[in-house]
Formats: structure tokens, sequence, C-alpha cells
């Protein structure tokens, strides 16, 4: 979601380009109306349905559709702009001038009180086999995954700080000197706080990548040697697990000049015996979940943000509230759900417990049992077993 200058990457390292506004102040779409409302692209369906060469979603008379396979590492040409994917138009000199004039982007005082009563729990990573799946929450949007025998990152960053926000307010959930081998990594989009190139450079440059349309170009020029790049509802095997990009509703931007130059997306994620786990990145809320659900039936798990939210007519286009990520789940119609994307980054007004609270209540209304929601504690693990 943060969309600072590249320059500042870490410690002031070198940039690969200069000043692009920080994202809570420059960078998220306007809301021109609620999804929820008639004419909206949500409702619509502008946006978030599969590219014409990929086939549109409700065409199949409830057969699953099987995404496109591209193989690894394929090098690949993009339009300059994915800007037609965007279902709301990015924040004009009106959006701009009330953010200015209202400022509520950071909680006060009393939204920052509860910073010591936010759940850290570590532990020692699962030890698991092809059968068996494991999560573990390291902060914000980076999970480590055990599935089919492979050790997957998700949008991982270990750094204290990105560019343009306060330092973490929780540390990270997993020493970095304790991770096994990793064997893969996904990336959702190349905002800040999902790309960060410091931790990247921890990794081997043979580690295979998986990244949105546009975005390998980046991880080419720093070396890393097995990117593969995918467009929504395209997908790719490795070792036995199959990795599916999928839509979300959200944006791009990392320097002044390639505003929607990359994709976003979420990523579906299927071993041998059928496991599956849902990483839903950065997103709104719309029809995509449902979607997403009928093309990946039963899935096991859907990790879904439910933070950096308020205030509403800013954020909500671009990320789901505790309710919104509750129906979305509904939608998905997965078998249990973890929050992700609060309690490690001061990124919008809400206080900074306020996410746990509200989607427990939310969780609660719909009478589905507890122990379906996984709310972990950053450093917390939980298991799956075919």
């Amino acid at each position: 979601m943060a969309e600072q200058t590249e320059q500042a990457e870490h410690s002031g390292q070198a940039a690969d380009s200069a000043q692009a506004g920080h994202p809570e102040q420059a960078g998220h779409p306007e809301r021109p109306g609620h999804p929820g409302q008639p004419g909206h692209p949500a409702q619509t369906g502008q946006i978030g349905t599969a590219p014409s060469h990929l086939g549109a979603p409700g065409t199949t008379d409830g057969v699953r559709p099987r995404s496109r396979t591209r193989p690894l590492g394929e090098i690949r040409r993009w339009p300059g702009s994915f800007a037609d994917r965007l279902t709301a138009p990015l924040p004009g000199v009106r959006a701009m001038a009330r953010l200015a004039r209202e400022g509520a982007v950071r909680p006060g005082a009393d939204g920052l009180r509860d910073i010591p009563l936010l759940p850290f729990a570590p532990g020692p990573l699962p030890v698991v086999d092809t059968a068996t799946v494991a999560v573990t929450w390291a902060g914000h949007a980076s999970w480590v995954l055990g599935i089919g025998g492979l050790t997957v990152l998700t949008d991982p960053v270990w750094s204290r700080r990105i560019f343009g926000t306060p330092a973490r307010i929780t540390p990270v959930g997993v020493r970095w000197e304790d991770l096994p081998a990793i064997d893969a990594v996904v990336i959702s989009h190349n905002h800040f706080d999902h790309l960060d190139a410091p931790t990247l450079k921890r990794l081997p440059r043979h580690t295979p990548v998986f990244v949105p349309a546009g975005l390998a170009r980046w991880f080419r020029r720093r070396r890393f040697t097995r990117v593969t790049e995918l467009d929504w509802w395209e997908g790719a095997d490795l070792g036995g697990v199959r990795f599916d990009f999928v839509p979300a509703h959200h944006w791009s931007k990392r320097t002044l000049t390639d505003t929607c130059r990359s994709l976003w997306g979420g990523w579906v994620l299927t071993d041998q015996h059928d496991q599956s786990v849902y990483f839903a990145g950065d997103t709104g809320y719309g029809h995509w979940f449902k979607e997403i659900g009928r093309r990946h039936p039963d899935l096991d798990l859907a990790l879904l943000p439910i933070g950096a939210y308020d205030p509403r007519w800013w954020l909500s286009d671009v990320h789901t509230d505790p309710e919104e990520a509750v129906h979305a789940f509904d939608d998905l119609g997965a078998r249990n759900m973890a929050p992700m994307h609060w309690a490690t980054f001061v990124l919008s007004a809400e206080p900074v417990l306020e996410p746990l609270t509200r989607v427990r209540a939310a969780w609660e209304r719909t009478g589905r049992p507890r122990e379906q929601l996984w709310d972990l504690p950053v450093g917390g693990s939980r298991l799956l077993t075919a």
C-alpha cells in the first residue's frame, strides 16, 4: 500500500528514480461512491473481470474454469499501463485538497495508546511434511507458508521501517535467521509495504519469485534469475504447488512516473492434495471475491487484510475494513480466515487495536464457529492437514 520514493528504499540507499508522494498523503484512489451503490464499477463488473483472452466470469455454466498455465521464467511483453483495471479514478485536486484540509491519516494519542496490547507471540516455525499446510504471520502482509513441501514467503517485509511511515509498532514475528531455505516468494503489488528491496536483497538471486504482470523487470534489474510474472487468471507450477494470480481492487505506484505500470492482485496456492491458501494482498471489497471462490472452490484458508481503512472516503476503494473482510470471506466460501495487514505499520487513522476488535465482532455476528477465525498474534502459527 505504501508508495514512497524509490530513492529511500532503506536508510537512504540508492534509488531507481526519485521522489513520489507518500500513499496516505498522495496516492490512494479517491472514493467516488461506495462499491455497494448502483453504477459503481465494482457492481457493474467494469473492473475485476478477466482479460478478454482469458475468458470472462459467468460464462462456464458452473464448471470451474481453469486458469491459463504459463511457463516459469517466461519473458513477456505488457501494455504500458494497467490503468484500465482500476475500479475508481486516482485522486484528483479535490481529494488532495480535502486530505490536506482534514489531515486525518494517522491516529491521535488515544489511538496509539494500545500499542503495548497488540498481540505478539513468536514461536518456533512448524516442521511440516508435504501433506500439511502451515502458516506463520510475520506481520503486516508477510507470511511464511509451508505448502506441498515448499516454504513460501508472501510480500516479505523484514525491515524495521519503510520510507515515509513510522517504524514498526511490533517486531517481525519470525527472525530472518530462523527461516528455512526459501523455495519461492509471491508479491501482490509494488507498494513499499509489500515490496521491500532491503528484505529481498537478503535472498539468493536464484530464488523463484512470482510477481504481477509488469513487475519482473524490477526483479531482473536486481539480478533475480527465476522471475515469473502473471496476469489475472493465470498460473504456474513449481515443485508440485500451483501458483494462481487472481484479481484485487487496488493499484500500483513506486515513483512519480510509474503509476499503474505493473498489475496488482492476490494469489491462490494449491498443493498436491488440493489444499489451498488464498493470499489477498491489498484489496478493496467487490464482486471479484465471489469469482475467485467460484474458480477456486473449497479454499482451506483465506489470508485477508483488515487494517489501514480509515478514513473510508479515502481508502474504501483499496482497503477492506474488518466487516468487509468477513463479507469477502463469505463470498469466497473458504473454510478458515486469518486476518492480516494490521498491528505492524501505522498507515491510516484508525486506532491500532480497532481492526482486531471489529473483525471479532463481525465474525461473531455471522454465527460461524469461532475456531474458523485464525486471529493469530504476530509470530503465531496454525496448521492444516490433508
